[in-house]
């Protein structure tokens, strides 16, 4: 069981930067893949970025491929996306997700994923 706190949500303009952090605490960060996922107002769920449980392998979305990225440090048990060039079709509240697994892979489905956090609000204004 992976316990996961998102933090660095906030208010920014078109244009920023923020970078959100995921901290877990649990014995199976380590076997854990991570992914963000976020959901806007009146929309589904929907993945932004996955990484594989050793770091091997990332994946985005299209909407957000060089925009964002996303780093697992498995000694501090956290995983960051760091996300510039925001705009207001990033207004999302943005959720970390762990998947433990002994693949090194990443899963793009939220049922895919174990345990969730509660989420951290991004507002981008135009």
């Amino acid at each position: 069981q992976v316990q996961l706190v998102e933090s660095g949500g906030g208010l920014v303009q078109a244009g920023a930067s923020l970078r959100l952090s995921c901290a877990a605490s649990g014995r199976t960060f380590s076997t854990s893949a991570m992914g963000w996922f976020r959901q806007g107002p009146g929309k589904e769920r929907e993945f932004v970025a996955g990484i594989s449980r050793r770091s091997s392998s990332t994946s985005y979305s299209d909407s957000v491929k060089g925009r964002f990225t996303i780093f697992k440090d498995n000694a501090k048990n956290t995983v960051s996306l760091q996300m510039n060039s925001l705009s207001p079709e990033d207004t999302a509240t943005y959720y970390c997700a762990a998947r433990t697994t002994y693949l090194d892979s990443i899963a793009v489905l939220a049922t895919a994923y174990d345990n969730w956090g509660q989420g951290t609000q991004v507002t981008v204004s135009s």
